[in-house]
């Protein structure tokens, strides 16, 4: 297990092109339009809301020039009331802005967590081949929530602080023209320095969520394999690993800290630098008699409101360049592109048959499970590559169980992935019971083919949940009958709740066995026309092997089977046998034919030398299925 984790991010880091932060924004609006009636409604209460503090220094204005210097106290009461009311409103808004906005964007985060999940079920699995979950997780979780904060928080600030700085500006030049200029003046200075902040910045911040992504991996991967790490004494060295990744994206956020402080320090400091040169000015204005007190008093309050609205640019700037680039990182997942149905290739004239049942073309028929020249080339394979399938033709006939057999990287769970349309063909046809899989739906295709994988997965969920997911609209008797036939009935009941025990994460409370009894349970629930099986009974013991394959001969009499087989006994329970080499089925007939006449196969299944003489194989006959345990228990 490789714990360090910097590959598996590269697709979406080679994918990741430069776009400014508006453009990366603009993307959500699909996502925002169906509450922008709550959301503008909210930014407009906020800005409304941070007028009120514009409008408590014209207040204090009234009060220094009016009752203080008339020595009104009546009216100085009742313009600290006016001050109190004024205040009283602008919390009020502020609480009302949160209430609009908090429901519909949580929503909206919702919406695009559904989104993000459906598309990765649609995407083939050359997309998850390519993709280290870590990176998907994060982008799923953290990234999201990131977004939803910028909408909820740092979008409506964006909006409510430009807002109150223009109108603040304004009002501190109504005031006193001279003085607000000199207060606009560091505006240009400002600007630049936020140009520069935000190109660094953006650059930091996708590598910190890069970088969480290759965190979350490990993690993952840690977690899944902790039997691993433990059996072989590892949890040092993941501890290492894990303290690189930890570290390094340390280094990242103390980088962005330095910028985000270097930044707040430019915003600080320049404004404060003019403020006081202002109110230098304006002490001088007011002792020569050319501005009066309670001018200056609301000047100077003006500006201590625009303090926040000025200091917060460098914050909401961070958080606009995080909230960009965690929406690049969930587009480059929404824009992998869902490969459309490939067109069939062109059939001869159907003689009869119906739409799902065996045909017959050109007076041949062609039921069953066929293999027409079938070339298959991953996606991202370097240019030039050999295809891993190159040519493979082979018919399985209808009812006929027919064992892949080849040597380690040979392609056989290729080949069975194939046949689900878990990836698509580079040329070549496949078809079932004469009809072109590429001429079905997708889910077409994966209702009549069921699978089981040499590796079970299994989910939190219930046995029967996980059982049933090979056939949702079976009852109870179906499930009966897969268990027995998997050899899973006895100790699913033994479970303490039976079928409705939680098997947990993965699976992970059950031994190897029971998960692939479970699997294999999975697969035979719905009595599917065609299975392909890899391997299936590989953890299993003998005697449990034995009785698996006594009670899944049955099923197999009424099915058509794909069943990739390393052991003898697993080709026992087949018909005939083809081995694929180099890409191609260099040869197919019954397990004894092959065991006697060729020198590839005959290694695979005894580990005898090519060049070693074939053993005395009597030939099928009546007792052929007796002969051929004899020779497998000969072969062991």
């Amino acid at each position: 297990m490789s714990a360090s984790a910097e590959a598996p991010a590269s697709p979406s880091r080679k994918r990741s092109a430069k776009r400014s932060v508006v453009r990366s924004l603009l993307r959500l609006w699909p996502y925002v339009r169906p509450v922008r009636g709550r959301v503008f409604g909210a930014a407009a209460v906020a800005i409304v809301a941070a007028s009120m503090g514009l409008v408590m220094p014209l207040v204090l204005k009234w009060i220094v020039d009016g009752p203080v210097a008339d020595g009104d106290t009546a009216g100085i009461w009742f313009g600290g009331g006016v001050l109190l009311a004024v205040g009283l409103l602008e919390t009020l808004l502020f609480g009302l802005r949160r209430w609009m906005v908090a429901r519909p964007l949580a929503g909206v985060e919702a919406a695009m967590r559904a989104s993000l999940y459906r598309h990765l079920q649609r995407l083939p699995v050359a997309f998850h081949d390519r993709w280290a979950t870590g990176q998907l997780l994060s982008r799923g979780t953290g990234d999201l929530q990131l977004l939803r904060m910028f909408l909820a928080f740092g979008l409506t600030f964006l909006i409510v602080n430009s807002a109150t700085i223009v109108i603040g500006c304004g009002v501190l030049i109504a005031q006193d023209w001279t003085l607000g200029l000199v207060l606009i003046a560091p505006v240009l200075p400002l600007i630049v320095t936020c140009v520069v902040f935000e190109a660094k910045f953006s650059v930091a911040a996708r590598r910190a969520q890069d970088q969480m992504g290759d965190l979350t991996t490990v993690v993952e991967e840690s977690i899944l394999g902790i039997r691993v790490i433990k059996g072989f004494g590892r949890h040092r060295s993941q501890a290492r690993a894990f303290h690189d990744l930890s570290r390094r994206l340390l280094d990242t956020e103390v980088r962005k800290a330095k910028l985000l402080a270097s930044i707040w320090m430019v915003i600080l400091c320049l404004p404060e630098l003019f403020l006081g040169v202002a109110l230098m000015l304006g002490v001088a204005q007011v002792a020569d008699g050319d501005l009066t007190a309670g001018t200056l008093v609301a000047f100077m309050t003006t500006a201590m409101v625009l303090r926040w609205p000025v200091e917060s640019i460098g914050f909401l700037l961070a958080l606009s360049n995080e909230a960009a680039t965690a929406t690049n990182r969930f587009f480059e997942v929404m824009d992998a592109e869902v490969p459309p149905e490939p067109t069939a290739r062109p059939a001869a004239p159907e003689r009869r048959g119906g739409p799902d049942g065996p045909r017959e073309q050109n007076g041949a028929r062609v039921g069953g499970l066929r293999f027409d020249d079938v070339v298959f080339r991953y996606p991202d394979a370097a240019p030039g590559t050999p295809p891993v399938l190159d040519g493979v033709d082979l018919h399985v006939r209808p009812g006929e169980t027919m064992a892949l057999v080849g040597g380690t990287g040979s392609g056989k769970t290729t080949l069975l992935g194939l046949v689900p349309r878990l990836y698509e063909l580079t040329s070549g046809r496949i078809t079932l019971d004469g009809v072109d899989i590429a001429a079905l739906p997708r889910h077409r295709v994966r209702e009549r083919v069921a699978t089981a994988f040499e590796e079970p997965t299994l989910f939190s969920a219930t046995v029967r949940e996980n059982v049933l997911m090979g056939a949702e609209t079976v009852g109870d008797e179906a499930l009966e009958r897969a268990l027995r036939v998997s050899q899973a009935y006895d100790f699913v009941h033994a479970l303490p709740e039976g079928p409705l025990t939680e098997v947990g994460e993965q699976g992970l409370s059950l031994s190897g066995g029971q998960r692939q009894r479970l699997a294999l349970a999975r697969a035979v629930v719905g009595r599917p026309p065609f299975l392909v099986l890899d391997d299936p009974l590989s953890a299993l013991d003998v005697h449990t092997e034995a009785r698996v394959e006594a009670a899944l001969r049955e099923v197999l009499a009424d099915t058509t089977a794909l069943v990739v087989a390393h052991r003898p006994s697993t080709v026992q329970l087949a018909d005939r046998v083809a081995l694929l080499s180099g890409g191609r089925i260099v040869a197919v007939g019954t397990h004894v034919e092959l065991l006697h006449g060729n020198a590839e196969y005959r290694h695979l299944m005894t580990g005898e030398r090519a060049d070693e003489p074939a053993p005395d194989v009597p030939p099928d006959g009546p007792d052929a299925p007796d002969r051929r345990r004899t020779t497998e228990v000969t072969a062991r």
